[in-house]
Formats: C-alpha cells, structure tokens, sequence
C-alpha cells in the first residue's frame, strides 16, 4: 500500500537542531521564512491567535505584489517580535504540521530567527533583564524591598517613567512580591502521608516551585500542597532550583537555557530515582520540562527521565481519579466559574484535566475558555506590545462577563491577572488549584 499523503497522523514535533552553524544562517533562515510565510499567507487559519499572523498578512497585502515576495526581509522580523511562542498555531490550528510534506513549523521557526537575533546581539537590555528571573526575585523578594517595590510600582509618575525609561507599558499589569517566598513558607514541612501509587503516579511529588510561585505569588503553592495531601499524595519542593528557562527560550537565549537546563536535571533527576513525581503549577515550567527540553537536548537520558516523570497538576490528580484515589469530600460548591484554558497547558495534549476536576465539585458549572490571554509573562508589559496583548484579551473578557461568573481564573496565574485587569471590575482571579481547596473546605 502507498503511503497515506495528507496531515491524518497526529502533528509530530522533531528536534531542534540549535547546534548547528547552519541554524544561524542568515540567508537559509530568511529563505525558510519565506516559504513558511507563503504557506501561511495563503491558509490565514491563525490570523485570530496572536499578532504575529495579522503582522504578516498585512505586509503582504500592501505589498506592491501582494505575495511574500514583495515583502522586504528587514521586515520578517516584525512578525518575529510578536510571536510568543504559545505554540497554539502548532498545536490546534496548522494543518501542514508534520507528517505533512510541506513540514511547517511556524513556532520552532520563530525560535530560530529569535536565537539568530539574539546571537547577533539585536536584543533590548530591557528583554534581557526581564527574562532574567531569578536575579530580578532575589533582589526584589528582599522584605523591605518587596514592599517598596510593590508600593513604587503603583504610582503612576513611577510608571510613566519606567516607560520613558525601560520601555515597560505604564498601563500593564506588574505582579507583586512576597515578603516571604514559597521556600520560605514550607521551609520546615515535612509530609506524613504514606504514599500509594496508582498507573503512572506514584503518589510522592516533588513540587518545582518556579520563579513567579516562589517569589511572586506563593499562596496557590500552599494550596497545592493542603489538596494533594488532603488525597494522600505526598509533597515536597525540589531541593533547589533555577528558572525553568523558558523566558531566557523566549528571548532566543540558548546559552542561558542550558544553563538553567544543567542546573536544574540533575536536581530533578535525582528526586525521580529517589521515587518522586514531579509536578509545577505555572504550565510553562511544566511545558519546558515536557516538552521544550527534550526537544533541545534529544540525546540527553536524564532530560527524558525528568520529562516522563513530569506532570500538570490537575493531570495528576485526574489520574489519581481514574484509579478510584482521589477524594470527593467537598464542602462548597463553586458556582459559576469561568475558567481559561492556559495555552502552554493547552498544548501538551493532556485534555482538559483542569476543568474535569472542577466538575467533579457539586453545584458546580465550569465555562472552559480555550483563547490565548495574550499575556507571556513578558509581551503584555512591553511598551511596544501593550495594545496588542490587550486586544488579544478581549474576546477572553467577553467570555467571562457573559458567564456571570462566581469565580474566574486560569492556569497561568499571570495569564489570570491579565484578564483581571482587562476586566477591569475590581474583582481578583482565582487559581484553580486555590478553587479546588476553598471546595474541600481545607
């Protein structure tokens, strides 16, 4: 029999070959970007998830040929700086992904022309300190500063100036930092639940607390651990960690990924042959360690073991569901709740396990909103950008006003605080793993 032709099989996602001089070939990257972009410009399937598709066919229709050809190549890169690689455009709408000949891969090609920017240094200091996560928590997360920082960042003169300055939108939502971290608050924890493992859970996790949870918003870590131990599932944090690496990912840094990379498998790795899950609550992290990383680094045993043995959250506690373990003792119900589908949880084809596990609550009706918020932790606060992250959020808004909702919130904390503040009605998101223990009533 003939081989079947088309895109039936499910899209296959190869290896990035970033090691490669020809990767950062100029000339073969604008060459691939052209045919991509031809492709793209005749299919237009994705001109709703982001800026990037608009940018692009806009370009060509004012073209004087109104085809790809009649776009200069200086100006690729304004398509480029709107792709955040949410990966949707892959993922849920593509249909010449491979298997199929013509092999598009918009997001994987946007990296590229990201890593060979960033090589040739045409990158803002701004971008750099931004994706510099770990060094922006531990100088902010100091007490005194924490608080000063937060009071600072709410003062419109402040802002205007960090505009004027750093290129950061004054209107844009900035998160908050703890006094205390997430490491600091479970300093001292230490479970006493006899694990009982189930499938492909072995009910010991290991939480990898990740930059935002740890220093930003460490409340729904502490929520994680009262519901997963409420269901016999033992927790602990990672004995250390560094960021995951995805914003360094974003920015085109490579160096900087392996480097996160190198400080981060052994840790995890480690914990897997000690007999811990793993798991992180912001699905990026969980994305990088999934999926990102083991596309990077094909060859390397260790990344594969940590990326087996790495889990969503409500994915783990669905298949603890599934094995008849997890409890169903609510004490509230949740009402109305409009619920955004984070993008980066959205594509690691895991189904809607958050949502599931919010219908299990009784009196409970969950609006599922599978929309990008736009936000990518650092493209809604960048001055250039601002508008169009707030365009993108709007059909979201839209969906949760219609719901009249009772609770609202998504996966992606930021993404949550996003929508808030496009919202715009004084109430605050709420984490869903923060909703499903206010139901257990722990």
């Amino acid at each position: 029999m003939a081989p079947r032709e088309g895109n039936l099989d499910a899209p296959t996602r190869h290896a990035l070959d970033w090691r490669n001089p020809d990767f950062y070939d100029e000339a073969a990257l604008h060459a691939e970007m052209a045919r991509v972009f031809g492709i793209c410009h005749g299919c237009r399937r994705c001109v709703s998830l982001c800026q990037a598709f608009p940018t692009l066919f806009d370009l060509v229709d004012a073209s004087a040929t109104m085809e790809i050809d009649g776009v200069a190549e200086a100006d690729y890169g304004k398509v480029v700086d709107h792709c955040y690689l949410c990966d949707l455009c892959f993922m849920t709408k593509c249909p010449y992904v491979p298997p199929h000949a013509w092999a598009v891969d918009f997001p994987h090609l946007m990296l590229r022309a990201k890593a060979v920017k960033f090589r040739q240094g045409k990158f803002k200091l701004r971008d750099k300190v931004l994706t510099s996560t770990d060094a922006v928590g531990r100088f902010a997360g100091i007490p005194i500063v924490a608080q000063t920082v937060n009071a600072v960042n709410k003062l419109a003169p402040t802002r205007q100036a960090l505009q004027a300055v750093a290129g950061i939108h004054a209107a844009a939502w900035l998160p908050t930092f703890a006094s205390r971290s997430l490491r600091q608050r479970l300093a001292k924890h230490a479970s006493a639940v006899d694990a009982v493992a189930a499938g492909r859970t072995r009910g010991r996790v290991a939480l990898f607390a990740t930059c935002y949870m740890n220093r930003n918003e460490p409340g729904p870590g502490e929520d994680l651990l009262a519901v997963f131990e409420h269901n016999g599932i033992a927790v602990r944090l990672a004995e250390k960690e560094r960021c995951c690496g995805m914003p360094k990912l974003e920015l085109g840094d490579f160096a900087s990924v392996q480097a996160a990379k190198e400080a981060n498998i052994p840790v995890l790795a480690k914990l897997v042959d000690e007999g811990w899950d793993l798991t992180a609550l912001i699905p990026s992290c969980v994305l990088m360690f999934k999926q990102e990383l083991p596309l990077l680094f094909p060859d390397d045993p260790e990344v594969q073991k940590v990326k087996a043995a790495f889990f969503d959250p409500f994915e783990y506690l669905m298949l603890r569901h599934r094995a008849g373990l997890l409890k169903t003792d609510f004490k509230h119900s949740l009402g109305r709740v409009a619920y955004h589908a984070a993008c980066h949880q959205r594509v690691q084809n895991i189904g809607p396990k958050t949502r599931e596990a919010l219908a299990l609550v009784p009196g409970t009706a969950v609006e599922a909103i599978e929309r990008c918020s736009g936000h990518d932790g650092t493209y809604a606060v960048k001055k250039e950008c601002h508008e169009f992250a707030m365009k993108i959020v709007q059909p979201v808004v839209a969906r949760v006003r219609a719901a009249g909702a009772d609770h609202y919130g998504s996966d992606c904390a930021m993404a949550g605080h996003h929508i808030g503040h496009a919202l715009a009605d004084g109430r605050a998101p709420e984490h869903p793993i923060t909703l499903l223990r206010f139901a257990y009533g722990l």
